[in-house]
Protein backbone atom coordinates (compact mmCIF):
# COMPACT_ATOMS: atom_id res chain seq x y z
CA UNK A 1 0.00 0.00 0.00
CA UNK A 2 1.18 3.56 -0.83
CA UNK A 3 1.50 6.20 2.06
CA UNK A 4 -0.46 9.62 0.83
CA UNK A 5 3.16 11.57 1.19
CA UNK A 6 4.51 9.17 -0.83
CA UNK A 7 1.45 8.99 -3.65
CA UNK A 8 1.70 13.08 -3.49
CA UNK A 9 6.03 13.41 -4.00
CA UNK A 10 5.12 11.35 -6.82
CA UNK A 11 2.62 12.60 -8.26
CA UNK A 12 4.00 16.39 -7.58
CA UNK A 13 7.57 15.08 -9.33
CA UNK A 14 5.53 14.75 -12.74
CA UNK A 15 4.19 18.50 -12.76
CA UNK A 16 5.79 21.28 -14.27
CA UNK A 17 8.15 22.95 -11.75
CA UNK A 18 6.72 25.77 -9.77
CA UNK A 19 7.60 29.16 -11.60
CA UNK A 20 10.98 30.40 -11.20
CA UNK A 21 12.02 27.09 -9.92
CA UNK A 22 14.44 26.19 -12.50
CA UNK A 23 15.69 29.64 -13.04
CA UNK A 24 13.41 31.28 -15.20
CA UNK A 25 12.53 35.30 -14.95
CA UNK A 26 9.58 35.34 -13.03
CA UNK A 27 7.04 38.11 -12.69
CA UNK A 28 8.62 38.99 -9.45
CA UNK A 29 12.00 38.85 -10.47
CA UNK A 30 11.22 41.22 -13.58
CA UNK A 31 9.40 43.64 -11.06
CA UNK A 32 12.87 43.82 -9.33
CA UNK A 33 14.78 44.46 -12.59
CA UNK A 34 12.43 47.38 -13.31
CA UNK A 35 12.47 48.81 -9.98
CA UNK A 36 16.56 48.58 -9.66
CA UNK A 37 16.73 50.82 -13.24
CA UNK A 38 17.34 53.96 -12.57
CA UNK A 39 17.32 56.79 -15.48
CA UNK A 40 19.85 58.53 -16.19
CA UNK A 41 19.30 61.08 -19.25
CA UNK A 42 22.32 62.11 -19.93
CA UNK A 43 23.89 58.82 -21.14
CA UNK A 44 20.36 57.82 -22.29
CA UNK A 45 20.52 60.93 -24.58
CA UNK A 46 24.75 59.91 -25.69
CA UNK A 47 24.00 56.41 -26.65
CA UNK A 48 20.44 57.58 -28.97
CA UNK A 49 22.69 59.65 -30.98
CA UNK A 50 26.02 58.74 -31.20
CA UNK A 51 27.87 55.06 -32.08
CA UNK A 52 29.26 53.55 -28.91
CA UNK A 53 32.76 53.38 -30.18
CA UNK A 54 32.72 57.28 -30.90
CA UNK A 55 31.94 58.15 -27.14
CA UNK A 56 34.11 55.42 -25.40
CA UNK A 57 37.62 55.87 -27.32
CA UNK A 58 40.02 56.80 -24.49
CA UNK A 59 41.33 60.09 -25.90
CA UNK A 60 44.42 59.38 -23.36
CA UNK A 61 45.76 56.55 -25.36
CA UNK A 62 45.13 58.19 -28.51
CA UNK A 63 47.29 61.61 -27.75
CA UNK A 64 50.06 58.94 -25.97
CA UNK A 65 50.05 57.53 -29.72
CA UNK A 66 53.51 58.12 -31.60
CA UNK A 67 54.58 56.24 -34.90
CA UNK A 68 58.17 56.15 -33.91
CA UNK A 69 60.00 52.82 -34.31
CA UNK A 70 63.63 52.02 -33.29
CA UNK A 71 63.86 49.23 -36.41
CA UNK A 72 61.87 49.40 -39.35
CA UNK A 73 61.73 46.63 -42.79
CA UNK A 74 61.74 48.20 -45.66
CA UNK A 75 58.47 47.69 -48.03
CA UNK A 76 56.38 49.20 -50.11
CA UNK A 77 52.85 49.03 -51.33
CA UNK A 78 49.61 48.13 -49.42
CA UNK A 79 47.98 44.60 -50.32
CA UNK A 80 43.61 43.85 -49.55
CA UNK A 81 42.32 41.06 -49.17
CA UNK A 82 39.21 43.23 -50.16
CA UNK A 83 35.70 40.68 -49.24
CA UNK A 84 37.56 37.60 -49.05
CA UNK A 85 38.92 35.44 -45.56
CA UNK A 86 42.34 35.24 -46.90
CA UNK A 87 44.37 36.68 -44.42
CA UNK A 88 46.85 33.88 -43.80
CA UNK A 89 47.50 34.08 -47.56
CA UNK A 90 48.03 37.41 -47.70
CA UNK A 91 50.50 37.82 -44.56
CA UNK A 92 52.42 34.49 -45.70
CA UNK A 93 52.97 36.61 -49.14
CA UNK A 94 54.06 39.88 -47.32
CA UNK A 95 56.39 38.38 -45.26
CA UNK A 96 58.56 37.29 -48.64
CA UNK A 97 57.99 40.27 -50.12
CA UNK A 98 60.90 42.91 -48.51
CA UNK A 99 63.65 40.18 -49.31
CA UNK A 100 62.43 39.78 -52.97
CA UNK A 101 62.55 43.56 -53.29
CA UNK A 102 66.07 43.63 -52.10
CA UNK A 103 67.05 40.88 -53.78
CA UNK A 104 66.51 41.77 -57.01
CA UNK A 105 66.32 45.87 -56.60
CA UNK A 106 62.98 45.73 -57.59
CA UNK A 107 61.00 49.25 -56.74
CA UNK A 108 58.33 47.38 -55.55
CA UNK A 109 56.87 43.61 -56.27
CA UNK A 110 53.37 41.79 -55.36
CA UNK A 111 52.59 38.27 -55.37
CA UNK A 112 49.70 36.66 -56.85
CA UNK A 113 47.24 35.82 -54.39
CA UNK A 114 44.69 34.25 -56.83
CA UNK A 115 47.07 32.24 -57.74
CA UNK A 116 47.47 30.12 -54.64
CA UNK A 117 43.83 30.60 -53.95
CA UNK A 118 43.15 28.75 -56.71
CA UNK A 119 44.92 25.91 -55.24
CA UNK A 120 44.06 26.02 -51.87
CA UNK A 121 40.16 26.08 -53.18
CA UNK A 122 40.97 23.18 -55.30
CA UNK A 123 43.27 21.34 -52.75
CA UNK A 124 40.68 22.18 -50.03
CA UNK A 125 37.62 20.55 -52.26
CA UNK A 126 39.69 17.29 -52.39
CA UNK A 127 40.53 16.88 -49.15
CA UNK A 128 36.41 17.20 -47.69
CA UNK A 129 36.14 14.65 -50.38
CA UNK A 130 38.48 12.45 -48.79
CA UNK A 131 37.12 13.63 -44.94
CA UNK A 132 33.69 12.34 -46.17
CA UNK A 133 34.75 8.38 -47.78
CA UNK A 134 36.84 8.51 -44.37
CA UNK A 135 33.64 9.42 -42.11
CA UNK A 136 31.43 7.41 -44.25
CA UNK A 137 29.95 5.41 -41.19
CA UNK A 138 30.27 8.37 -38.98
CA UNK A 139 27.14 9.85 -36.70
CA UNK A 140 25.87 12.90 -38.35
CA UNK A 141 25.59 14.38 -35.11
CA UNK A 142 29.39 13.59 -34.50
CA UNK A 143 31.46 16.35 -33.16
CA UNK A 144 34.12 15.93 -35.19
CA UNK A 145 31.61 15.63 -38.41
CA UNK A 146 30.17 18.61 -37.28
CA UNK A 147 33.82 20.31 -37.25
CA UNK A 148 34.61 19.02 -40.88
CA UNK A 149 31.88 20.58 -42.25
CA UNK A 150 32.30 24.21 -40.30
CA UNK A 151 35.61 24.75 -41.46
CA UNK A 152 37.11 23.05 -44.11
CA UNK A 153 35.80 24.61 -47.64
CA UNK A 154 35.90 28.35 -45.87
CA UNK A 155 38.65 30.54 -46.84
CA UNK A 156 40.42 30.57 -43.51
CA UNK A 157 43.54 28.96 -43.02
CA UNK A 158 47.27 28.78 -41.24
CA UNK A 159 51.06 30.09 -42.26
CA UNK A 160 51.76 26.19 -42.57
CA UNK A 161 48.75 26.45 -45.87
CA UNK A 162 51.28 29.05 -47.32
CA UNK A 163 54.26 26.38 -46.98
CA UNK A 164 52.13 23.89 -48.51
CA UNK A 165 51.21 25.32 -51.13
CA UNK A 166 54.17 26.93 -52.11
CA UNK A 167 56.18 24.00 -52.06
CA UNK A 168 54.04 22.04 -54.70
CA UNK A 169 52.95 25.07 -56.86
CA UNK A 170 55.29 27.51 -56.59
CA UNK A 171 54.43 31.10 -56.95
CA UNK A 172 54.28 33.74 -59.28
CA UNK A 173 53.92 37.69 -59.67
CA UNK A 174 50.04 39.43 -59.42
CA UNK A 175 50.34 40.32 -63.66
CA UNK A 176 50.65 36.61 -64.45
CA UNK A 177 47.27 35.90 -62.97
CA UNK A 178 45.07 38.83 -61.96
CA UNK A 179 42.48 39.03 -59.43
CA UNK A 180 39.06 38.92 -60.55
CA UNK A 181 35.76 40.33 -59.02
CA UNK A 182 35.20 36.31 -57.89
CA UNK A 183 38.60 36.06 -55.98
CA UNK A 184 38.37 39.54 -54.62
CA UNK A 185 34.87 38.84 -53.17
CA UNK A 186 34.29 35.04 -52.25
CA UNK A 187 30.77 34.81 -50.86
CA UNK A 188 28.73 33.57 -53.65
CA UNK A 189 31.52 31.11 -54.80
CA UNK A 190 32.10 29.61 -51.34
CA UNK A 191 28.22 28.94 -51.11
CA UNK A 192 28.24 27.04 -54.89
CA UNK A 193 31.21 25.34 -54.26
CA UNK A 194 30.02 23.63 -50.84
CA UNK A 195 26.65 23.03 -51.92
CA UNK A 196 28.13 21.40 -55.14
CA UNK A 197 30.61 19.37 -52.67
CA UNK A 198 27.58 18.17 -50.61
CA UNK A 199 26.06 16.61 -53.46
CA UNK A 200 28.88 14.93 -54.13
CA UNK A 201 29.19 13.57 -50.55
CA UNK A 202 25.81 12.68 -50.65
CA UNK A 203 26.49 10.70 -53.48
CA UNK A 204 29.27 8.92 -52.72
CA UNK A 205 27.70 7.65 -49.49
CA UNK A 206 24.65 6.64 -51.16
CA UNK A 207 27.43 4.27 -53.39
CA UNK A 208 28.71 3.38 -49.75
CA UNK A 209 25.70 1.76 -49.00
CA UNK A 210 25.10 0.35 -52.15
CA UNK A 211 28.03 -1.96 -51.24
CA UNK A 212 30.45 0.59 -52.66
CA UNK A 213 34.09 0.38 -51.59
CA UNK A 214 36.71 2.93 -51.09
CA UNK A 215 37.77 2.49 -54.78
CA UNK A 216 34.92 3.60 -56.19
CA UNK A 217 34.12 6.30 -53.80
CA UNK A 218 37.46 7.35 -55.41
CA UNK A 219 36.86 6.89 -58.64
CA UNK A 220 34.03 9.29 -58.22
CA UNK A 221 35.90 11.82 -56.57
CA UNK A 222 38.05 12.13 -59.32
CA UNK A 223 35.06 13.12 -61.41
CA UNK A 224 34.01 15.68 -59.06
CA UNK A 225 37.09 16.96 -58.95
CA UNK A 226 37.14 18.26 -62.75
CA UNK A 227 34.12 20.17 -62.29
CA UNK A 228 35.75 21.99 -59.45
CA UNK A 229 38.50 22.74 -61.78
CA UNK A 230 36.34 23.66 -64.19
CA UNK A 231 34.22 25.99 -61.69
CA UNK A 232 37.37 27.63 -60.32
CA UNK A 233 39.16 28.06 -63.53
CA UNK A 234 35.97 29.84 -64.47
CA UNK A 235 35.67 32.54 -61.58
CA UNK A 236 39.27 32.90 -60.63
CA UNK A 237 40.89 32.64 -63.80
CA UNK A 238 43.69 29.11 -64.66
CA UNK A 239 47.00 29.12 -63.28
CA UNK A 240 49.79 29.48 -65.26
CA UNK A 241 51.85 26.75 -66.22
CA UNK A 242 54.45 29.35 -67.79
CA UNK A 243 54.61 33.15 -67.83
CA UNK A 244 57.59 36.04 -68.81
CA UNK A 245 58.25 38.27 -66.23
CA UNK A 246 60.50 41.78 -65.94
CA UNK A 247 59.94 44.14 -63.13
CA UNK A 248 60.97 48.08 -62.76
CA UNK A 249 64.20 48.20 -60.94
CA UNK A 250 65.12 50.64 -58.10
CA UNK A 251 67.47 53.07 -58.52
CA UNK A 252 68.83 56.23 -56.73
CA UNK A 253 68.35 58.59 -59.73
CA UNK A 254 64.84 56.63 -60.55
CA UNK A 255 63.04 60.03 -59.31
CA UNK A 256 65.29 62.22 -61.24
CA UNK A 257 64.98 60.19 -64.37
CA UNK A 258 61.41 59.36 -64.05
CA UNK A 259 60.51 63.38 -63.95
CA UNK A 260 63.45 63.86 -67.25
CA UNK A 261 61.70 61.55 -68.73
CA UNK A 262 57.94 63.02 -68.15
CA UNK A 263 59.57 66.27 -69.53
CA UNK A 264 60.87 64.20 -72.74
CA UNK A 265 57.45 63.02 -73.14
CA UNK A 266 55.60 66.32 -73.02
CA UNK A 267 57.72 67.60 -76.31
CA UNK A 268 57.79 64.52 -78.08
CA UNK A 269 55.30 62.40 -79.49
CA UNK A 270 57.66 59.25 -79.57
CA UNK A 271 56.42 56.52 -76.74
CA UNK A 272 59.05 56.71 -73.45
CA UNK A 273 60.82 53.30 -72.31
CA UNK A 274 60.74 52.44 -68.85
CA UNK A 275 64.08 53.82 -67.14
CA UNK A 276 65.36 50.24 -66.03
CA UNK A 277 64.09 46.89 -66.38
CA UNK A 278 64.86 43.23 -65.42
CA UNK A 279 65.68 40.74 -68.08
CA UNK A 280 62.89 39.44 -69.73
CA UNK A 281 62.59 35.62 -69.24
CA UNK A 282 60.05 32.48 -68.92
CA UNK A 283 59.28 31.45 -65.72
CA UNK A 284 57.19 27.87 -64.45
CA UNK A 285 55.75 28.59 -61.46
CA UNK A 286 58.00 26.36 -59.39
CA UNK A 287 61.33 27.68 -61.05
CA UNK A 288 59.89 31.33 -59.99
CA UNK A 289 59.75 30.65 -56.59
CA UNK A 290 63.51 28.92 -56.69
CA UNK A 291 65.32 31.89 -58.88
CA UNK A 292 63.27 34.85 -57.46
CA UNK A 293 62.07 34.38 -54.14
CA UNK A 294 64.73 31.50 -52.94
CA UNK A 295 63.59 31.28 -49.30
CA UNK A 296 63.19 28.03 -47.90
CA UNK A 297 59.80 27.83 -46.20
CA UNK A 298 60.65 25.02 -44.17
CA UNK A 299 62.98 26.69 -42.11
CA UNK A 300 60.13 28.81 -40.40
CA UNK A 301 58.24 26.81 -37.53
CA UNK A 302 55.13 28.49 -35.30
CA UNK A 303 55.05 29.04 -31.53
CA UNK A 304 51.63 29.77 -30.19
CA UNK A 305 50.80 31.37 -26.44
CA UNK A 306 47.92 29.23 -25.01
CA UNK A 307 48.05 30.03 -21.29
CA UNK A 308 44.99 26.79 -21.20
CA UNK A 309 48.07 24.39 -21.92
CA UNK A 310 51.46 23.55 -20.32
CA UNK A 311 54.53 24.76 -22.20
CA UNK A 312 57.58 23.74 -23.77
CA UNK A 313 55.25 20.97 -25.33
CA UNK A 314 54.23 20.12 -29.05
CA UNK A 315 50.83 20.27 -29.83
CA UNK A 316 48.85 20.19 -33.31
CA UNK A 317 45.51 20.92 -34.01
CA UNK A 318 43.36 17.86 -35.56
CA UNK A 319 41.90 18.46 -39.39
CA UNK A 320 43.82 21.79 -39.94
CA UNK A 321 45.71 21.31 -42.99
CA UNK A 322 44.64 21.98 -46.53
CA UNK A 323 46.41 19.15 -48.15
CA UNK A 324 45.46 15.84 -48.28
CA UNK A 325 49.11 14.29 -48.02
CA UNK A 326 50.44 17.41 -45.86
CA UNK A 327 50.49 17.17 -41.54
CA UNK A 328 48.08 18.99 -39.26
CA UNK A 329 49.43 22.44 -38.15
CA UNK A 330 51.56 21.85 -35.26
CA UNK A 331 53.18 24.16 -32.64
CA UNK A 332 55.33 24.68 -29.77
CA UNK A 333 53.52 26.35 -26.83
CA UNK A 334 55.35 28.90 -25.02
CA UNK A 335 56.02 31.16 -22.64
CA UNK A 336 54.38 34.87 -23.77
CA UNK A 337 57.87 36.32 -23.30
CA UNK A 338 59.81 33.70 -25.02
CA UNK A 339 57.17 34.50 -27.59
CA UNK A 340 58.30 38.24 -27.94
CA UNK A 341 61.44 37.84 -27.39
CA UNK A 342 61.99 35.75 -30.12
CA UNK A 343 59.88 38.22 -33.16
CA UNK A 344 61.90 40.86 -31.78
CA UNK A 345 64.75 38.95 -32.71
CA UNK A 346 63.43 37.90 -36.29
CA UNK A 347 62.59 41.86 -36.86
CA UNK A 348 65.82 43.20 -35.74
CA UNK A 349 67.38 40.68 -38.25
CA UNK A 350 65.27 42.30 -41.12
CA UNK A 351 63.25 39.08 -41.14
CA UNK A 352 59.26 39.68 -40.97
CA UNK A 353 57.00 37.72 -38.65
CA UNK A 354 53.56 36.52 -39.46
CA UNK A 355 51.42 36.69 -36.85
CA UNK A 356 48.05 35.91 -35.41
CA UNK A 357 46.10 37.67 -32.97
CA UNK A 358 42.45 38.68 -32.12
CA UNK A 359 41.36 41.71 -33.63
CA UNK A 360 38.40 41.95 -32.35
CA UNK A 361 39.60 43.58 -29.77
CA UNK A 362 40.91 47.62 -28.57
CA UNK A 363 41.66 48.15 -32.27
CA UNK A 364 40.93 51.08 -35.02
CA UNK A 365 40.86 50.54 -38.46
CA UNK A 366 40.46 55.01 -38.86
CA UNK A 367 43.21 55.35 -36.72
CA UNK A 368 45.40 52.11 -36.74
CA UNK A 369 46.18 51.55 -33.34
CA UNK A 370 46.01 48.54 -31.19
CA UNK A 371 46.55 49.37 -27.87
CA UNK A 372 44.40 47.92 -24.17
CA UNK A 373 41.63 50.38 -23.27
CA UNK A 374 41.46 52.07 -26.54
CA UNK A 375 37.83 51.56 -26.27
CA UNK A 376 36.96 51.40 -22.48
CA UNK A 377 33.35 50.43 -22.36
CA UNK A 378 33.31 49.71 -19.03
CA UNK A 379 32.68 53.09 -17.35
CA UNK A 380 30.18 53.70 -19.48
CA UNK A 381 27.35 51.39 -18.17
CA UNK A 382 29.11 50.87 -14.99
CA UNK A 383 30.47 47.68 -15.44
CA UNK A 384 33.67 45.44 -14.97
CA UNK A 385 34.68 44.24 -18.70
CA UNK A 386 37.98 42.55 -17.86
CA UNK A 387 38.64 38.48 -18.43
CA UNK A 388 42.47 36.98 -18.39
CA UNK A 389 43.53 35.57 -21.53
CA UNK A 390 42.96 31.99 -20.44
CA UNK A 391 39.55 33.24 -19.68
CA UNK A 392 38.30 34.88 -22.66
CA UNK A 393 40.02 31.01 -24.09
CA UNK A 394 37.56 29.23 -22.31
CA UNK A 395 34.40 31.40 -22.84
CA UNK A 396 34.69 32.21 -26.07
CA UNK A 397 35.62 35.58 -25.24
CA UNK A 398 38.86 35.78 -27.30
CA UNK A 399 41.42 33.65 -29.92
CA UNK A 400 43.24 34.33 -33.08
CA UNK A 401 40.61 35.12 -35.81
CA UNK A 402 43.50 36.99 -37.90
CA UNK A 403 46.76 37.17 -39.52
CA UNK A 404 49.36 40.49 -40.31
CA UNK A 405 52.95 40.84 -40.52
CA UNK A 406 55.55 42.55 -37.96
CA UNK A 407 57.32 44.73 -40.27
CA UNK A 408 59.09 46.83 -37.00
CA UNK A 409 59.78 47.53 -33.57
CA UNK A 410 60.49 50.09 -30.88
CA UNK A 411 62.80 48.72 -28.22
CA UNK A 412 63.70 50.90 -25.46
CA UNK A 413 65.91 49.06 -22.79
CA UNK A 414 66.06 46.07 -24.42
CA UNK A 415 62.49 45.50 -24.46
CA UNK A 416 59.60 46.05 -26.92
CA UNK A 417 57.26 49.15 -26.16
CA UNK A 418 55.17 48.60 -29.44
CA UNK A 419 54.77 47.05 -33.14
CA UNK A 420 54.93 48.17 -36.46
CA UNK A 421 51.79 45.92 -37.96
CA UNK A 422 51.16 45.60 -42.12
CA UNK A 423 47.68 44.68 -43.01
CA UNK A 424 45.94 43.21 -45.84
CA UNK A 425 42.57 45.83 -45.37
CA UNK A 426 43.97 48.34 -48.05
CA UNK A 427 45.74 51.33 -47.71
CA UNK A 428 42.25 53.18 -46.78
CA UNK A 429 42.39 51.59 -43.52
CA UNK A 430 44.91 51.91 -40.55
CA UNK A 431 47.38 54.43 -40.99
CA UNK A 432 47.81 54.07 -44.68
CA UNK A 433 47.50 50.11 -44.50
CA UNK A 434 49.33 49.92 -41.21
CA UNK A 435 48.86 49.73 -37.34
CA UNK A 436 50.72 50.62 -34.15
CA UNK A 437 50.31 47.72 -31.86
CA UNK A 438 51.63 48.19 -28.68
CA UNK A 439 53.26 45.86 -26.19
CA UNK A 440 50.20 45.36 -23.44
CA UNK A 441 48.01 44.50 -26.69
CA UNK A 442 50.54 42.28 -28.10
CA UNK A 443 50.37 40.83 -24.47
CA UNK A 444 46.22 40.10 -24.83
CA UNK A 445 46.01 39.28 -28.00
CA UNK A 446 48.64 38.05 -29.86
CA UNK A 447 48.77 33.77 -29.88
CA UNK A 448 51.14 33.03 -32.51
CA UNK A 449 54.41 33.95 -34.52
CA UNK A 450 55.94 32.35 -37.41
CA UNK A 451 59.68 32.40 -36.96
CA UNK A 452 63.10 31.30 -38.57
CA UNK A 453 64.32 28.38 -36.65
CA UNK A 454 67.71 30.16 -36.61
CA UNK A 455 66.17 32.13 -33.94
CA UNK A 456 64.57 29.57 -31.72
CA UNK A 457 66.55 28.48 -28.67
CA UNK A 458 68.13 24.72 -29.64
CA UNK A 459 66.17 23.43 -26.34
CA UNK A 460 62.77 24.83 -27.23
CA UNK A 461 63.33 23.52 -31.16
CA UNK A 462 64.10 19.87 -29.51
CA UNK A 463 60.13 19.90 -28.44
CA UNK A 464 59.36 19.39 -32.08
CA UNK A 465 60.83 16.39 -31.64
CA UNK A 466 58.69 15.36 -28.61
CA UNK A 467 55.48 13.49 -29.69
CA UNK A 468 52.90 15.14 -30.56
CA UNK A 469 49.32 16.56 -28.10
CA UNK A 470 46.40 16.48 -30.55
CA UNK A 471 43.81 18.97 -30.02
CA UNK A 472 40.60 18.44 -31.09
CA UNK A 473 39.40 20.35 -34.30
CA UNK A 474 37.11 22.31 -32.27
CA UNK A 475 39.42 23.29 -30.26
CA UNK A 476 39.43 27.89 -29.78
CA UNK A 477 41.33 29.25 -32.85
CA UNK A 478 41.79 25.32 -34.44
CA UNK A 479 39.64 26.78 -37.44
CA UNK A 480 42.43 28.67 -38.43
CA UNK A 481 42.01 32.71 -39.39
CA UNK A 482 40.71 35.08 -41.96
Amino acid sequence: MIRPLLLLLAVTSLLPAASGADGGLTPEILARLRQSYQRDEVRINALAANPIDSLVLNRSVVAAHDKHFSHRIRFKGVTDQHQSGRCWLFAGLNTLRPAIIAKNGLDGFEFSQSYLQFWDKLEKSNLYLEYMIELRDTDPLDREWEAVHKWTLDDGGWWQYVVALVSKYGVVPKEAMPTTATSESTGTLNKILERKLHVDAAKMHQMHRAGAEAKALRAYKQQAMTEVYRILAQTLGEPPLEFTWRAPKKDKDNDKADAKKADADAKSEKPALDVDLTPAKKYTPQSFYREIVGASLEDYVSLYYDPLNPRMKHYAFKRSRNLAEKPDVDFVNVELGALKRIAMKSIMANEPVWFAADVGKDQSSKLGIMAMNLFDYGPLFGINLRLERAQRIRYRDGGSNHAMVFMGVDVVDDKPVKWLVENSWGADKGDKGTWTLYDDWFDEHVYMVIVSKRHVPADMMKVFEEPITVLPPWYPGASGVE
